[in-house]
């Protein structure tokens, strides 16, 4: 079963130096049937003005990671981490015992776009750490490539929760699946253009969490990029 959620149904937050779109219920936005899915508590869509972003602040027990779509993001943390991501950039940080972050547009002219997701992890209290891996666009390129697992495989970034997150573009005659274990779930996020799961047209923005299926298949798409979380059979994350 694939239920989609919407673009034009999430939750906004819009202020002089921010335009966001909401997945899930964040900040001052809440719905009620929407506060996450198995493990997957927030995604989301940032536009960022030029000079501005997030100011220094902190979080603990929760694994947070940004995938940049266009412009660049600074990232600076307490754990003496800079670096700048870009498209293609990956950043993983697990905030573990604590951990204090920024998030800035150095820009002086561009916007960055770019998602932010957060993770429920299962080991808490862990020591905080910071990731990034550059995945290319021919490696994305008519294909779902990992990006995100519990065990770093295949160069991806180590998530501290059985949950593995693929990244694909995928354009005109492009196909791409995915196989689930018996009894997973699974979570797509189009972050732009459109494309078919399993028979379901979804455009930017839009969501869909998937039940009872045991493959993914993509087709259909039109400049599309997508984001693909296998995750626990779980409706909602335990924090």
């Amino acid at each position: 079963m694939v239920e989609v959620r919407k673009s034009s149904e999430r939750g906004v937050a819009e202020f002089d130096w921010l335009k966001s779109r909401h997945s899930f219920s964040f900040g001052d936005y809440y719905d009620a049937k929407q506060q996450g899915f198995s493990d997957l508590l927030v995604i989301n869509d940032d536009r960022v003005q030029p000079g501005t972003g997030f100011g220094m602040h902190g979080h603990r027990d929760m694994e947070i990671f940004s995938y940049v779509l266009d412009g660049a993001l600074e990232h600076k943390d307490s754990m003496g981490t800079g670096a700048v991501i870009r498209p293609g950039d990956v950043q993983m940080m697990s905030a573990g015992t604590g951990v204090r972050h920024s998030e800035f547009n150095p820009s002086g002219s561009e916007i960055v776009h770019f998602l932010q997701i957060w993770i429920v992890p299962e080991s808490k209290h862990v020591p905080p750490r910071y990731q990034q891996v550059h995945v290319a666009d021919p490696d994305k390129r008519g294909r779902l490539r990992l990006i995100i697992s519990p065990d770093g495989a295949q160069g991806s970034l180590s998530v501290y929760q059985d949950t593995r997150v693929y990244a694909g573009l995928l354009d005109g005659a492009d196909a791409a699946s995915l196989e689930l274990a018996p009894r997973r779930y699974a979570y797509v996020h189009v972050a732009r253009g459109s494309l078919e799961v399993n028979g379901v047209r979804l455009s930017e923005g839009d969501g869909a969490r998937v039940r009872d299926e045991r493959q993914l298949g993509f087709s259909g798409a039109r400049s599309a990029e997508v984001l693909v979380f296998d995750l626990r059979p779980r409706e909602l994350p335990q924090m």
